[in-house]
């Protein structure tokens, strides 16, 4: 007995010993901190941050990987104790929500066969693509339904999720489960920064509009009398509804299906109707904004890019400025187009809901005279925005006898050959300079630029050698006046100290290798000064025992373009060839484009890549479609009444009148309410 103690005792010495030796050896030392952020995540492990599950993602958020808001399943009150526990303040966050986009469900769509197979969706789409003959429509067997941890999910008769947005965290787990990637996140920003995508289910009218508004939505909106929501899903990519409404030059009635069947609906007419109640209202309908940041963005133009821009930007969460030159808003919409066609009126009322998103505006300031980029910049403005136009802007301004320079050190070739070898504008050419561009005046440039005092002087073109309209005889003579020449350059940065420019930067189109070209001048042939978000540049990382920066030292910045429309996303750099290198052709483009700035400035200030996504929709892409109508009925387009001017002695009426509601809701009913191959039968 005695024996069988002491041996068992020794044996839970010996154990004891090992196992705390082990717990010495293989001990893990794991951050209080770490356990205190495990402690407040709730433990569902979602995947929503981006890691596997709370454990991984606390250990990022304390080693800075991942921010303390990063648990979409926690909400604002989570992300905030994380924060005090580690010492720091956040902006705050816009919640995202799942959002289905597919509007016909297997029984309302054509089918190839019927599935009786898994109830799986991803089993579904095994079976050459699911059962639908549209590639990317929902299968409907719910498999995001049973994915959802939060049971936010649930599948309508219809056979369509439907997200019940109280419950849903945004946390994505029914996005990455989707085989068709039909539903995804949505938010205010996403929105905005988004391109449409080959998985996206949009129709033929939405894609050929240029700002690519929700057509078939609004138009469903305006058919049930809903006109307020009708203008807000404008107003998700168009800031101006109703000006938009009498000019726009309607390229998505030209894509609309009904012109298989007899005419286009009258999509810009409804636009102008839906925002007509709205003026008539006097109370505008404002699309959702994201949280405020606080962070201030100066847009240097008030014509319709700059203020679209601003429009977007402050829908962003951003505080922006608008600075323009002339003593009015509106650009070339308030002083190129006839008050016949465009009602000042008009134009003034949707000014004016920009203003009232808390966009702020300064007239009578032109970048270059009353304010600079640096000084810009040391006014804690984070990005600036150059959107001033182009020349037909300056004609109307008044400004085309004398050099403008928004951009230290950046002039349009018309400004330096029509300032002429005695320089009566004043152009500063010394040192190095840079002309981009301008093959068929190039040595007249080159000679001008040599006169005025130029040292060293690089041609960069976009285009490669075979594609430029230089013969040898020219290229010969441009070597031989000094002059360097690089070709497939495509310039994407330049960056400057204070008020001067001292570099570009180029890649080169064939190989993708990155150059820098020193350069005090740049010279430019276009009709504008290029798009560009400014930004201080960024600084290396400073020991913390050395001295903080001083604040009146010279600011150092650099200049990025935005992206390009996605349509041309293969081109690179400035005057690319489908840039514009004047005005733009519409506003509506010009509109289009101010998003994009928008949506760049919001990327660049957050240091987020400025590439599109893989499969966004461009000019090569292949998309699924229809080539005939069945079983739509035919239906005659509503025509706009119009008024006689002569009627009306000494005044300008406006010559289309607008529809009645009786038309509008008539005309809103012709829409086939298209997803990217069903239509409404």
């Amino acid at each position: 007995m005695f024996d069988a103690i002491l041996m068992m005792g020794g044996l839970g010495l010996v154990t004891g010993v090992a196992l705390a030796l082990a717990s010495k050896i293989f001990y893990v030392y794991v951050d209080p901190l770490v356990l205190k952020v495990d402690d407040l995540l709730p433990g569902a492990n979602c995947g929503g941050c981006g890691y596997p599950g709370c454990g991984p993602n606390a250990e990022a958020i304390v080693a800075g990987q991942s921010p303390p808001d990063s648990c979409v399943a926690g909400g604002a009150d989570l992300a905030e104790a994380i924060a005090a526990v580690l010492g720091m303040t956040i902006e705050a966050k816009e919640p995202d929500i799942a959002l289905p986009g597919c509007t016909y469900g297997p029984s309302e769509a054509a089918i190839k066969y019927d599935y009786q197979g898994l109830s799986n969706c991803q089993a579904a789409a095994l079976l050459y693509g699911g059962m639908k003959v549209c590639r990317i429509g929902c299968l409907g067997l719910g498999s995001c339904m049973h994915a959802c941890p939060f049971d936010a999910i649930t599948m309508s008769d219809r056979g369509l999720p439907v997200v019940d947005e109280e419950k849903c965290t945004g946390c994505g787990t029914c996005e990455r489960v989707c085989p068709k990637h039909i539903i995804k996140l949505s938010s205010v920003t996403r929105r905005i920064l988004r391109e449409y995508t080959t998985d996206d289910c949009t129709t033929p009218c939405q894609r050929m509009c240029p700002a690519g508004i929700n057509i078939s939505g609004y138009i469903e909106c305006v058919s049930r009398g809903d006109y307020s929501g009708a203008v807000q899903i404008i107003k998700e990519r168009n800031p101006f509804p109703t000006v938009i409404g009498r000019i726009c030059p309607r390229p998505c009635e030209d894509a609309c299906r009904r012109n298989l069947i007899d005419e286009p609906v009258a999509i810009n007419y409804l636009k102008r109707y839906a925002a007509d109640v709205e003026m008539e209202q006097q109370q505008h309908s404002q699309p959702y904004c994201a949280p405020g940041t606080g962070r201030q963005i100066a847009v240097i133009g008030g014509g319709v890019e700059g203020l679209s821009a601003a429009f977007f930007t402050a829908r962003l969460g951003h505080s922006p400025t608008v600075f323009e030159a002339s003593d009015n808003l509106g650009g070339l919409l308030r002083t190129a187009i006839a008050g016949y066609r465009l009602p000042r009126t008009v134009l003034d009322w949707d000014i004016q809901g920009v203003a009232e998103l808390g966009v702020s505006f300064k007239t009578g300031m032109t970048m270059g005279r009353d304010f600079t980029l640096a000084s810009l910049l040391k006014q804690d403005y984070e990005a600036v925005l150059l959107a001033s136009g182009g020349w037909d802007s300056r004609l109307e301004r008044g400004t085309s006898t004398r050099a403008e320079e928004p951009i230290p050190g950046v002039f349009l070739l018309i400004e330096l050959l029509r300032s002429g070898l005695d320089n009566k504008y004043q152009i500063p050419v010394t040192g190095d300079v840079v002309i981009a561009g301008g093959a068929p005046l190039a040595e007249k440039a080159v000679h001008t630029c040599k006169h005025l005092g130029a040292e060293n002087i690089t041609l960069v073109f976009n285009e490669s050698r075979e594609k430029m309209d230089l013969s040898d005889e020219q290229i010969q003579n441009l070597e031989k006046a000094g002059a360097g020449i690089v070709f497939n350059a495509a310039i994407t940065r330049l960056t400057g100290r204070e008020n001067r420019l001292e570099s570009i930067e180029y890649t080169d189109t064939r190989s993708g290798d990155t150059f820098v070209i020193p350069a005090g001048t740049m010279v430019i042939d276009a009709g504008r000064l290029p798009e560009m978000v400014f930004r201080k540049a960024p600084q290396p990382e400073q020991d913390e025992s050395a001295p903080a920066p001083d604040p009146n030292a010279p600011v150092q910045w650099e200049g990025i373009q935005p992206y390009k429309n996605p349509i041309y996303s293969e081109e690179k750099g400035l005057l690319s060839k489908n840039d514009p290198i004047t005005d733009y052709s519409a506003a509506i483009r010009a509109i289009a484009g101010g998003r994009r700035a928008a949506s760049s400035v919001h990327k660049i200030m957050y240091n987020m890549d400025l590439g599109l996504a893989e499969k966004v929709v461009s000019a090569d892409s292949i998309l699924q479609t229809v080539t005939h109508i069945e079983d739509a009925k035919k239906s005659a387009r509503h025509i706009m009444p119009t008024c006689d001017p002569s009627e009306v002695p000494g005044k300008y009426p406006e010559v289309e009148l607008g529809y009645s509601e009786t038309d509008a809701r008539a005309e809103a009913d012709r829409c086939l309410r298209c997803g990217i191959i069903c239509y409404k039968d």
